[in-house]
């Protein structure tokens, strides 16, 4: 379990199968009132710098520690041996995230993921059993819609422009093409058409909240009714009324709300 009274090193290099994994803690406020940290979970252009404060007032609102991490290939972390599988978010349970949980010694956590992290949060769940004690989705795909596909083709579009090329350039460095290729050219693949989390659900048993934007433009209300319904344990849906496809920015007092009271109804 993570000891929250020793001092901590505010980033690390954790070593994986295929390359290092940079990741950040965000210590509890108070160490004696805390409980099972957080682990947040990117998106597909995402990285740790990229939850901007989002993780320090996650931890101050819920007097938590918050663990944040770059997936490989993304962020500070070393470049990607090669390209996503079609199994890519199942397979981040098996091997980052594994050694991510040993290295913080995670007997006792929740997970935190964001649209695609939201996919790989329920993964996690299913992976690790009674050690994942609660499971919260932001924006998550459940399975490969229309609307996220135009979505993406929308901004593939867009990152033709170098100055937008350079704006991630600024969080991934020169992993950035890898970067926009791993989402782009991975969901748009005929091997990944058919993916899904139908399998996957009914092994989560913690209590699972999918927060989802009316308005997300990468995906339809349909992703977190069908996270809610197949999901083996308590679910809930919190719809958010005009709101995009990052609500942790966008609405973040009431994500931050959502949050707690998850907690507080599960006493987790």
């Amino acid at each position: 379990m993570v000891d929250h009274a020793a001092p901590v090193p505010a980033s690390c290099l954790i070593p994986t199968a295929l390359g290092r994994i940079h990741a950040r803690m965000w210590p509890a406020g108070d160490a004696q009132a805390a409980g099972a940290p957080i682990v947040l979970l990117h998106d597909s252009l995402g990285c740790v710098d990229l939850w901007r404060d989002f993780p320090a007032k996650l931890a101050q609102s819920t007097g938590r520690a918050v663990i944040a991490y770059d997936r490989l290939g993304f962020g500070q972390s070393d470049p990607h041996p090669g390209h996503l599988l079609p199994d890519f978010v199942a397979n981040e349970a098996e091997d980052a995230f594994a050694a991510l949980a040993n290295h913080f010694e995670l007997t006792r956590f929740l997970v935190f993921g964001h649209s695609v992290g939201g996919g790989m949060a329920v993964s996690v769940a299913a992976a690790f059993g009674q050690r994942c004690i609660g499971v919260m989705t932001e924006s998550a795909q459940e399975f490969v819609e229309d609307r996220t596909l135009e979505g993406i083709r929308v901004a593939g579009e867009q990152f033709k422009d170098p100055a937008q090329l350079d704006r991630l350039k600024r969080y991934h460095g020169e992993k950035a093409q890898w970067v926009l290729d791993a989402w782009v050219k991975t969901w748009q693949s005929a091997e990944f058409a058919d993916w899904n989390l139908d399998a996957v659900l009914p092994r989560v048993t913690a209590p699972l909240l999918a927060i989802h934007g009316e308005n997300d433009e990468y995906g339809s209300m349909r992703h977190p009714e069908k996270l809610v319904a197949l999901a083996g344990g308590p679910a809930s849906m919190l719809p958010m009324p005009g709101c995009g496809h990052v609500p942790h920015r966008e609405r973040e007092d009431a994500v931050l709300e959502a949050v707690r009271e998850f907690l507080s109804r599960n006493s987790l």
